[in-house]
């Protein structure tokens, strides 16, 4: 037994070594013409993903990260930095708090901005930030035939948010969203309520995004509670402050959802925008209206005899063809297939003797 236990903890080690050796990360070795120079750096500090917010990184769910540098036939040069959540809302709300407004949306993984030589994007759980030291005409394909080589997460972590759904879509701000899932986000993003109005003790999920209006910028924040019981507590407290400050924002309850106006407040775009967040409950109903083929007990009895059915008439044509294969060899060789004397004979006992 213990040699069976020194030989496994061997085997565990030397794959683990050969894991390490071969770089372990989720960036291929090469793509689309470009090769890896150098070992990946790989690192589970978010400190080290980004030095300026790793507290941030963390309320994202961040795992670890992995940098590596790859270089073309033609000497040009990129630096690839993927980050990896442990789930694709984390991977999607780290890509929101990192886009600017000021990039192009692209058509790269889930989503993607631009912004010179520097493109970000998601898939699933990954947040690539990629930066070429020159762009050419083929850089978002190259990264598009990346991004289909990075493993996807497996079951509910692949689920994007549904909070982006309830966004109105006219007169949005191009790429102002953000996605916040903790108050150093919040303070990060400069976000119009603080974490006292929020309250992050009953994990909420928060998404601002900007519009404009003919009457000045508005910004619409969605508040995302676990019930619609919490989501009214907050709306009370939120009600209380614009009380003590007319003007300063409007807020309304749709279900578990809080939507809160601010900005130009006082014009008929933000009663608008107000009113234009309904959340749509989804009721699924697993139980059965209705007796199935499958559960029905007359089903099942029609189908027992429709089996006894076939049976019996299997039976019939096999007996009917080997009797009259019988009777035909009969009739064309006598005495000499079936019925053979030597075959009928009759052992006698001679009881008289």
């Amino acid at each position: 037994m213990k040699r069976i236990l020194i030989f496994v903890v061997f085997c565990l080690t030397c794959g683990a070594l050969s894991f390490a050796a071969d770089g372990g990360g989720v960036l291929p070795k090469s793509f689309a013409g470009w090769t890896q120079s150098g070992q990946a750096q790989t690192s589970a500090n978010p400190a080290q993903a980004d030095p300026a917010y790793p507290a941030v990184l963390q309320e994202y769910g961040f795992a670890d990260s992995e940098t590596a540098t790859y270089t073309r036939e033609d000497g040009r040069k990129l630096t690839i930095k993927a980050a990896k959540f442990n789930d694709a809302t984390g991977a999607y709300g780290a890509f929101t708090f990192y886009r600017q407004a000021a990039m192009r949306t692209e058509q790269i993984g889930t989503k993607a901005a631009s912004a010179n030589d520097r493109i970000l994007f998601f898939r699933s759980n990954l947040l690539v930030d990629a930066s070429f030291d020159r762009v050419t005409a083929m850089s978002a394909a190259e990264l598009r035939e990346l991004a289909g080589m990075l493993p996807a997460a497996s079951g509910s972590a692949g689920n994007l948010p549904t909070l982006p759904e309830y966004l109105p879509k006219n007169d949005v701000v191009e790429n102002s969203a953000k996605y916040i899932l903790g108050p150093q986000a919040l303070l990060a993003v400069k976000a119009p309520l603080t974490a006292e109005q929020i309250d992050f003790s009953h994990d909420p999920e928060i998404l601002i995004q900007e519009y404009s209006s003919k009457d000045g910028p508005l910004t619409l924040t969605l508040l995302q509670y676990p019930t619609p019981q919490i989501a009214g507590a907050r709306l009370r407290a939120l009600q209380s402050a614009q009380q003590a400050a007319p003007g300063s924002l409007l807020a309304r309850r749709s279900g578990p959802l809080v939507d809160v106006v601010t900005g130009a407040t006082s014009t008929n775009a933000a009663q608008t925008l107000l009113s234009s967040v309904n959340y749509e409950a989804e009721v699924t109903w697993n139980e059965a209206t209705s007796i199935s083929k499958r559960d029905n007990i007359g089903n099942l009895i029609v189908g027992i005899f429709a089996l006894i059915g076939i049976i019996l008439l299997i039976s019939l044509i096999f007996g009917v063809f080997f009797g009259g294969v019988r009777i035909v060899m009969k009739r064309l060789f006598p005495d000499r297939v079936f019925d053979r004397p030597e075959d009928v004979e009759i052992i006698q006992l001679h009881l008289r003797e």
